[in-house]
């Protein structure tokens, strides 16, 4: 059931040919070897997630190193026309009054049909979005000049001017065909494109940041410029849809010069400025929430997850040999880890087992095993002495990681009290009452407590609200008349994006594909490096360097802002409605998400988030403003010196949200996160010491464990108390155990179309324009039929009499067969 044919990632141990690949002697023992000392050195990172970085990373990350050139560009194109204009006067010395004139000039500039001049306006205008650096002397300045130039483009009209310029730029047929016959395409073919998106760019991440400084006409345009780019107005379309004509203009190999990393980043902004961030997403749940008269939220999930701190991740596989091997030598293992008290420890590992008996009981399909493992082997002598009386209820001082009580408030759905009073109705009384969860006659008092403590915890979603009313909608169109649907943004978004979803979500797809540090170079793969790669091409080995960051860095972008924008969209579509955010997680699904996400954590997460594909000198605005020192291989291998690079964090954090809202309720989908042998994969994951990294990573390994067999569960008990701590607790969820395994048959394509089923009919009762086509009235009067007059064309009456006798008199009528066959 997929939408396209898509490459399916190929994950776990397999290697590009499919062949199950083999440890290689001594390089895969020092590989894990490492691996696991970077994993009991990893300290905690000091990571604050939100919708973006800092306004100064933001916008550095627009620009490629190899654009570095093209700022002193921007400047004399500005400086040139700028000097006959204002006759030896600064920009900065100019009135309000004065830049206004000026940029009017320009605006009118843009018109001219030469394209060669209009580029040059276009640099000059460019120059002013960056805040005329040159007469700036430190980079707070830029930033001031910029911010001031930007509300005073967009007052001007300068947005509208680019986005025809834009349109024209993206229908230019002689720049697409070039394109595709060139071998080799470079910054060069893209100029015009990259020039115009940077503007805008620059305008949408500006106009967006809200600060304290804030001048009243400024938070006015703000608001104006927020409208307009939700509302329809461009070609009858919001302006995120041109970006997605643009992504998939370039997927289709149709327009390979598209500069990709600039129109992704751009998309995302625009997202994110017009239907809100995740700040902004739980304030209108919350009033979402009271206007259906539901419950309040039992926590603000921001600040709960804030307020996270990060545990101590699982041993590996290095660790473990590591230790038996200090056994077997008569040695005491050293615990490299957080110390557990002797409880845990005879938890985790029956102390009358030997070992070789526990590994050869391992599953052994699971070939990722012994990374799976993180039992602590025991000392001789205390498995020869009786097991030590367990230890008091509350641990002990230095282990406590969490504030008091769990972080999350326990919920219940109406389906769990269902099924409990169903399944305690059959045990007492030997009859069920269907859904009936008052009647409460016959059982013993223990079960009336346990309804009342599950009622207490009883949660409503919008999502069941939405569904429960589009059922009724769909039984009854005609009493209830037709559905109000408010004109949000979200709904504007979804109505533009319905017609050619599909291919929007297949081509973000495969540009994430392209991007991911996973995926092997091959020759039919998208080119996603066409905004990179200069015209020509490095000669010396410092240079090769830093164009190997550069390309790095500019992957690492890409999938930030597809992270961010698939997420952004996940959630603002399941707030506006479930069967949008549906249909959008199907597409997903369909054109191989899951596997993609997980070939994506195949990999060494530790390194990926501490990767250094930065070169902070080269960086915008630090290289406008100072000068430029001369770099050195030894320079370009230092990078900067955070702990983490937080882009790559927020990819991750991003990619694993997206997976648990994909699979979240969905069993044929959690059975697919066991087929692709996910848990290994995700366990590595949790080496990362970030509260919230591990918190999504351990909600994926809780939705799965039931399946993964006893022995895993016992293996892997410090995993397990970690979901306990972290996880919400859903009363009655049976997911430690897994005792009702065997009832639940993997139907994936009968989950997949019932599903499917529900969103067509919600599509076409709230969107076709002939709606209720089947319950339209008819006319059934003979006479007022033959009556009215019907417009016939003029040569109609020419041919008339030839068709009634070819047609009526001169073919025989069966009056018997018609008697037969009525």
């Amino acid at each position: 059931m997929q939408t396209e044919d898509m490459e399916v990632p190929i994950i776990n141990n397999l290697n590009d040919n499919g062949d199950r690949q083999r440890p290689k002697g001594k390089d895969v023992f020092k590989d894990q070897q490492k691996e696991s000392e970077s994993s009991m050195e990893s300290p905690n990172l000091e990571f604050e997630y939100g919708d973006t970085d800092t306004l100064t990373a933001e916008l550095s990350e627009l620009y490629s190193y190899t654009e570095e050139p093209e700022f002193a560009l921007n400047r004399d194109y500005f400086e040139e026309d700028f000097r006959s204009h204002a006759r030896g006067r600064r920009w900065i010395e100019l009135t309000v009054e004065e830049q206004r004139a000026y940029v009017m000039r320009l605006l009118d500039a843009l018109e001219v049909t030469d394209r060669d001049k209009r580029l040059k306006v276009a640099r000059a205008i460019l120059y002013l979005a960056q805040g005329v650096f040159d007469e700036c002397d430190t980079e707070v300045d830029v930033l001031h000049w910029s911010r001031h130039n930007i509300f005073l483009l967009y007052d001007m009209g300068i947005f509208t001017a680019l986005l025809e310029l834009l349109s024209m730029e993206i229908d230019n047929s002689q720049a697409c065909s070039s394109a595709v016959r060139k071998p080799a395409i470079s910054l060069a073919d893209s100029t015009e494109l990259r020039v115009l998106l940077s503007i805008m760019y620059l305008m949408v991440e500006t106009i967006r940041v809200q600060t304290e400084d804030d001048r009243p006409e400024w938070i006015a345009a703000r608001e104006a410029f927020k409208n307009e780019l939700a509302s329809p107005l461009y070609n009858g379309e919001p302006f995120a849809l041109l970006l997605f004509t643009m992504v998939t203009k370039f997927c289709s190999m149709n327009a390979p010069h598209f500069p990709m990393k600039k129109v992704l980043l751009l998309l995302w902004k625009t997202i994110l400025f017009t239907l809100g961030g995740f700040e902004e997403l739980q304030e209108m749940k919350v009033r979402h929430r009271e206007r259906l008269n539901l419950s309040p939220l039992p926590e603000d999930s921001i600040k709960v997850v804030r307020a996270m701190r990060a545990a101590s991740p699982p041993a590996s596989a290095m660790e473990l040999i590591e230790q038996q091997q200090q056994q077997k030598r008569g040695r005491r293992s050293r615990r490299p880890l957080v110390k557990q008290d002797s409880l845990d420890t005879y938890n985790e590992r029956d102390p009358f087992k030997n070992d070789d008996a526990r590994d050869e009981e391992e599953d052994p399909e699971d070939t990722d095993s012994g990374i799976e493992g993180e039992v602590d082997p025991l000392d001789r002598d205390v498995i020869i002495q009786p097991p030590p009386p367990p230890p008091p209820l509350r641990p002990p001082t230095e282990r406590v990681n969490f504030p008091k009580g769990l972080p999350w408030a326990p919920k219940v759905r109406e389906k769990d009290i269902e099924h409990f009073l169903e399944t305690s109705r059959n045990k007492f009384i030997g009859f069920t009452l269907g859904n009936d969860t008052e009647t409460l006659v016959g059982l013993p008092r223990p079960i009336h407590e346990s309804v009342k403590t599950l009622k207490q915890h009883k949660y409503v979603s919008i999502a069941e609200v939405q569904i429960k009313r589009e059922e009724e909608l769909q039984q009854c169109p005609l009493t209830l008349g037709e559905e109000e649907v408010e004109d949000t943004p979200a709904e504007m978004l979804y109505l533009g994006m319905l017609p050619n979803l599909s291919q929007y979500v297949i081509a973000l797809l495969k540009l994430l594909l392209a991007a991911a540090p996973t995926s092997k170079a091959k020759t039919d793969s998208i080119n996603i490096l066409a905004d990179v790669l200069p015209e020509e091409m490095p000669i010396t080995v410092l240079q090769s360097m830093k164009l190997g960051i550069d390309v790095n860095r500019h992957k690492e972008i890409i999938v930030k802002a597809i992270s961010a924008l698939l997420l952004l969209l996940l959630k603002h579509f399941k707030l506006n409605h479930i069967y949008q955010f549906e249909i959008v997680s199907q597409h997903l699904v369909f054109a191989n998400c899951i596997p993609l996400i997980l070939k994506f954590f195949n990999q060494n997460i530790m390194s990926y988030i501490s990767a250094k594909n930065s070169i902070c000198v080269l960086d915008f605005p630090h290289c406008v403003v100072h000068e430029m020192p001369e770099l050195t291989a030894e320079s370009l291998e230092a990078g900067d010196s955070s702990q983490f690079c937080w882009r790559n964090l927020f990819s991750c954090i991003n990619l694993l949200r997206i997976l648990n809202k994909l699979t979240k309720w969905k069993h044929s989908r959690t059975m697919m996160l066991v087929v692709f042998k996910s848990a290994p994969i995700l366990k590595r994951a949790l080496k990362v010491k970030q509260a919230m990294m591990q918190l999504y990573v351990l909600k994926l390994l809780k939705i799965q464990t039931k399946y993964l067999g006893r022995q895993w569960r016992k293996s892997n008990m410090k995993t397990m108390s970690a979901i306990y701590q972290k996880v919400r607790h859903r009363l009655n969820d049976d997911w430690a155990y897994g005792n009702d395994i065997d009832a639940r048959p993997w139907d994936f394509q009968a989950e997949e179309c019932a599903l499917r089923e529900s969103i067509e009919k919600f599509n076409s009762r709230r969107y076709e324009r002939n709606k209720n086509g089947d319950f339209a009235p008819v006319d059934n009067c003979l006479q007022s039929v033959l009556g009215q007059r019907v417009e016939l064309p003029e040569d109609f009456h020419y041919s008339y009499e030839m068709w009634l006798e070819r047609e009526v008199f001169s073919q025989p009528i069966q009056w018997e067969g018609l008697l037969q066959n009525p």
